[in-house]
C-alpha cells in the first residue's frame, strides 16, 4: 500500500526475487533472455565498461537523472539486455506486473570522426586483444573518450524510449538500461563498435598498418647503415663483418696505418 502518491517501498531482498521470478517466467517463453547481473559493487569493471558509464555520467542532461536506474539494474530488473547495430532493446521489471520495453537508438559515429580515429590508431595498438582489454596509450585513451569528438555518443546521438508510463524522457528503466549497456560491454567490449555501427576491424588494420610502417622505416635505416659500411668497406679497402659499424672500421684503419710507421 502506498501513502499520499508515493510508492510502497519494497526491500531489496524482495525486489531481486521479483526479479528473478520475472527471468524465469521469460525464459520459458524464450530460451534466449539475457538479464544484466551485477557481480560485485561495481556496475562496471573494465576500461570499456567504466568509460560507457562515465561517458553518460559526464554530460549535465543525463548526470542527474540517470542515477535513477543505478538500484534498478543492481537489483535485477533488466530482465533482457540486446545489442545489435545502432541499437539497444531491453525488458525492465517495474512496478507493474508486466515488464516495460525500453529501446534505445544509437546514431552511427560520423565518417570524419571515425576517419581521424583510425588515423590516430597508427602504430599504437599492438592487437585486437589489446583494444578490447582497454590497454593502449594514455593519448588513445583521451581520444577515445572526448566529449563530442570521441568514440562514445553525446545525448544528442541517443534516442530514449520505454513502454512506461513515465513521463520523464530518461524514466528508470531507461537509466537501468544504460548502466546496463556498461556491464554488458564489460562482458563483450567488442559490441560496442557494433552499438555504434562501425567495423572493429578497420581499426585494427590502420593501427596495425602503422606499426608495419614504423617497422619498415626502422628495417630501412638499417639496411642504410649496412650500405654505408660496405661503401667504407670499400674505400679502406678492409673486410667487414655484419656486426661491424663504421667506427669500429676506421678504427682498424688508423691501427693499419701506425702499424706501417
Amino acid at each position: 500500500m502506498s501513502f499520499y502518491g508515493f510508492p510502497e517501498y519494497v526491500p531489496v531482498a524482495e525486489r531481486k526475487r521479483k526479479a528473478q521470478k520475472a527471468v524465469e517466467k521469460l525464459k520459458k517463453k524464450n530460451s534466449d533472455i539475457s538479464p544484466v547481473v551485477i557481480q560485485g559493487r561495481k556496475l562496471a569493471s573494465t576500461w570499456w565498461g567504466k568509460a560507457w558509464n562515465d561517458n553518460l555520467e559526464s554530460y549535465s542532461d543525463y548526470a542527474n537523472r540517470i542515477d535513477r536506474g543505478r538500484s534498478y539494474v543492481r537489483n535485477g530488473a533488466v530482465l533482457d539486455l540486446k545489442i545489435e547495430k545502432g541499437t539497444v532493446v531491453a525488458l525492465v521489471q517495474g512496478s507493474s506486473s508486466k515488464p516495460y520495453r525500453v529501446e534505445i537508438e544509437i546514431r552511427q559515429i560520423e565518417d570524419d570522426v571515425w576517419g581521424r580515429i583510425k588515423k590516430s590508431c597508427e602504430g599504437k595498438i599492438e592487437s585486437l586483444q589489446e583494444l578490447i582489454d582497454g590497454k593502449f596509450p594514455k593519448a588513445l585513451s583521451e581520444l577515445f573518450t572526448a566529449k563530442g569528438s570521441g568514440l562514445f555518443p553525446s545525448p544528442k546521438e541517443i534516442t530514449l524510449g520505454c513502454s512506461c508510463p513515465d513521463w520523464a524522457v530518461m524514466c528508470k528503466h531507461v537509466a537501468a538500461v544504460l548502466y546496463g549497456v556498461g556491464a554488458r560491454l564489460d562482458e563483450n567490449p567488442a559490441l560496442f563498435f557494433t552499438l555504434r555501427s562501425v567495423n572493429i576491424e578497420e581499426l585494427i588494420t590502420e593501427a596495425i598498418r602503422g606499426k608495419t610502417k614504423d617497422m619498415l622505416g626502422r628495417t630501412g635505416a638499417k639496411s642504410r647503415r649496412i650500405l654505408e659500411d660496405a661503401d667504407v668497406a670499400a674505400m679502406f679497402g678492409v673486410e667487414v663483418e655484419s656486426s661491424g659499424t663504421v667506427r669500429d672500421l676506421k678504427e682498424k684503419e688508423e691501427k693499419k696505418k701506425k702499424g706501417k710507421r
